[in-house]
């Protein structure tokens, strides 16, 4: 065996001795890092990792989940549509979505004093970035309500549209006033919602009901073709979430921490009571039920997840992957619409279990502060207010859409061929 070449004498020690004493006169000149200072780095560091955490959300997480669940001529026009949004709906944020959203004029909406983000401060680019990706997210869950049928251009300027005529303002009046003398609406009721119980899940929800009608049923509905996609994708959701609610909190803090673990805490749950219904109901626990519970308690815990104890999610994950289940597998099938992949059972249904029991989770039977009474009456204001406004505006929306795209959804030879082929000229599979 040949023996490695030597290298000069102490050269090596030398070198290493230099470095520590360049460090030793860096560290020297540096000022001390002030505890305000390394809080600021803290939370800049945690809310830049939720901001990629909620855009992962909706890339791969979101289009995997609903691309499993979808028919394999369908799987990429799909993939198609988030991929798309989270590009389109990024610049629609740019232009005027971060001004009307988060400027700080009171009533329904910002404003436009920040178009093209004019005047906004350094600091103030990371808050943009973060609520950027619910921007993107919010239109995008709709998507699997009219999967399989609906034409690419009709689903793309109804969800700019939507963004901008109801995610909007239901953003500002929730979640940004203008100062104590010009609060908006939601935000002077005292109304709780972390991370988009109301903003994220009910508007979503409501308009998916809306769309679906509208667009119409299925005429050759198929089961998921790729469960173990959607399993990765409810997985990626679910580390994502993370970011979600406890991004939300504004920085790495103890509020943060058990925001995380009562985020985790509720999905757990409502996993484990979906695959026990479907246990008893089917007579088999169903990798999709667990998947789809998972998604319930995380959709329900969203608005509560600040108030919420480990106790409370308990109770929150219980009750979505209840409510959620007969929803979904209940009342749909009572009313007769065609909601493709739940989105109104899970995220609508969800979305409003949550916005209605942070009232109890944060109330004094779990240790919280709130009058139950008072805010209860406070979430179902704010609930019932967001249902009606979200379905008469995208009612309205989707009737201008219906007229300038020649209608909202393919022929029936296009659906039989699959959107993969007929809107976009590819195949995801080659057999």
């Amino acid at each position: 065996m040949t023996k490695p070449p030597s290298r000069a004498p102490g050269l090596s020690g030398a070198l290493v001795l230099l470095s520590l004493a360049f460090a030793s006169v860096v560290r020297a000149e540096d000022p001390p890092l002030t505890a305000e200072a390394a809080a600021t780095i803290g939370n800049n560091a945690w809310m830049l990792t939720s901001t990629a955490l909620v855009l992962f959300m909706t890339l791969p997480g979101l289009a995997l989940f609903y691309g499993g669940l979808v028919s394999k001529k369908n799987v990429l026009s799909v993939l198609m549509h988030c991929f798309a949004l989270a590009c389109i709906l990024s610049i629609v944020w740019l232009v005027c979505g971060y001004s009307l959203s988060i400027g700080e004029k009171g009533g329904w909406t910002g404003g436009l004093g920040n178009l093209m983000h004019r005047g906004v401060a350094p600091d103030g680019i990371l808050t943009s970035a973060f609520q950027m990706t619910f921007f993107i997210i919010t239109p995008a869950l709709m998507v699997g309500t009219f999967v399989e049928r609906i034409k690419f251009p009709a689903m793309l300027l109804f969800s700019v549209l939507w963004a901008l005529l109801v995610y909007v303002p239901i953003c500002h009046i929730t979640w940004f006033g203008g100062g104590e003398e010009n609060v908006s609406l939601f935000t002077r009721w005292k109304v709780i919602d972390l991370a988009g119980g109301i903003v994220v899940h009910i508007t979503a929800g409501v308009g998916a009901l809306v769309a679906c009608i509208m667009v119409g049923k299925r005429n050759h509905p198929t089961p998921p073709h790729n469960l173990p996609m959607t399993v990765t994708g409810t997985a990626m959701l679910w580390v994502g979430w993370f970011g979600f609610n406890a991004g939300s909190q504004g920085g790495a803090s103890d509020a943060a921490a058990m925001t995380l673990f009562v985020t985790h805490l509720s999905a757990a749950t409502g996993g484990v009571v979906w695959m026990l219904i479907d246990w008893c109901v089917e007579k088999k626990p169903t990798v999709l039920g667990i998947a789809t519970g998972a998604i319930a308690g995380l959709a329900a815990i969203t608005p509560a997840s600040g108030v919420a104890t480990p106790a409370g999610a308990l109770l929150i994950g219980a009750c979505s992957g209840l409510g959620c289940w007969w929803a979904s597998m209940r009342l749909k099938k009572a009313i007769g619409f065609d909601d493709s992949l739940d989105v109104v059972g899970v995220h609508g249904v969800g979305g409003l279990i949550g916005t209605l029991l942070a009232a109890v989770v944060g109330s004094s039977l779990f240790g919280g502060e709130l009058s139950l009474g008072k805010q209860l009456g406070v979430q179902i204001l704010a609930s019932v207010l967001t249902i009606v406004y979200t379905g008469i505006v995208t009612f309205l929306i989707l009737a201008v859409v219906r007229v300038v795209c020649g209608g909202l959804r393919v022929t029936e030879e296009e659906e039989w061929i699959g959107l993969d082929q007929s809107a976009h000229g590819e195949n995801a599979y080659n057999d």
